[in-house]
């Protein structure tokens, strides 16, 4: 009888944990991403207005440079009230250089601003995709293992990166 009970306990438990196992999909968002077109030229374009912007900066601080070599020469032949002024100058064109980079590549600069404009339209394209394939198909989960979080292995069968791009309407070839 215990035999039979613990047959019939085992059997229920198999069927309980069969019926609330949770169904999963991996993506590689990376992977997704360089296959869109609109995403590679959007790279494009910020990697042309990133350049654009540190040869400007480039430019300011090779001036900054010259100034101080200047300076340097000529500190001995200055009067006090010359060598102040050239001080307040450097000290300007330092911050000036300074708030250019803040302004061009800082946390809310421009550079920011362009990638935003340009990158958040195509991730939230892909989100949606990848919405709705999770719903279509049952998915309890769907994990990225193009960054952040670390997949050991991963049955290629798992993934799913092509039909997220299918879905946004890329053609694969």
């Amino acid at each position: 009888m215990k035999k039979y009970l613990f047959l019939l306990l085992g059997a229920f438990v198999l069927t309980v944990s069969s019926t609330n196992a949770q169904r999963y999909a991996i993506i590689d968002t990376k992977y997704i991403l360089n296959k869109i077109p609109d995403y590679v030229e959007a790279g494009k374009k910020l990697q042309l207005l990133s350049d654009q912007w540190q040869k400007e900066i480039d430019d300011k601080q090779a001036e900054l440079d010259k100034m101080n070599k200047d300076f340097e020469v000529e500190q001995y032949m200055l009067s006090d009230e010359l060598k102040k002024k050239r001080e307040a100058e450097i000290a300007a064109k330092e911050k000036d250089i300074r708030d250019l980079q803040k302004k061009r590549f800082g946390y809310d600069g421009d550079l920011f601003k362009q990638r935003q404009r340009l990158v958040k339209p195509i991730q939230d394209k892909i989100f949606t995709a990848i919405q709705k394939i999770a719903v279509a198909r049952g998915y309890d989960f769907i994990l990225d293992k193009s960054e952040g979080i670390t997949v050991i292995f991963a049955d290629p069968k798992l993934d799913k990166s092509d039909e997220v791009l299918r879905e946004m309407g890329i053609k694969l070839l």
